[in-house]
């Protein structure tokens, strides 16, 4: 399974959702509204200065499915070049490989990427308070 999530301005949230009917892709998603905050194509803060909001899309699926994600979101990011829209994809990470090269690109063979090993598990130490190590009270922790 992978974890793809779409951060984007909330003007082209609709464009987004009909390129996934296209697409036959994103039937099951988890919307966050309201976002904000600040990325390469300025801040979107929803106030007088910075008006603008983005939305984010999580979607859990399987890598064939985030194939056709990343295709959809590219045909926005095409029609909509101004507007601020990101996919991001763990793990494995989405291949843009998968996706069909524009006509002017160079030819580029895709990886077959491994999933990172599991990191080592080491037993963290346990320190104890010696017995002399009182909480302090409310009154003596107050000055």
């Amino acid at each position: 399974m992978i974890r793809v999530e779409i951060v984007a301005n909330q003007s082209v949230e609709e464009n987004i959702l009909d390129a996934f009917k296209y697409e036959g892709v994103g039937k099951y998603y988890t919307k966050y509204s309201n976002i904000y905050g600040i990325g390469t194509s300025g801040p979107r803060m929803g106030d007088a200065v910075w008006p603008e909001e983005n939305f984010a899309l999580v979607i859990w699926c399987e890598e064939e499915e985030a194939c056709g994600i990343l295709r959809a979101v590219e045909f926005v990011k095409k029609k909509f070049p101004d507007e601020g829209i990101k996919v991001f994809g763990l793990p494995p990470a989405i291949k843009p490989a998968a996706v069909e090269p524009a006509a002017d690109a160079p030819a580029v063979e895709p990886t077959s990427a491994k999933p990172p090993a599991e990191p080592p598990t080491a037993e963290l130490p346990t320190a104890e308070l010696p017995t002399s190590a009182k909480p302090a009270s409310a009154e003596t922790s107050a000055m």
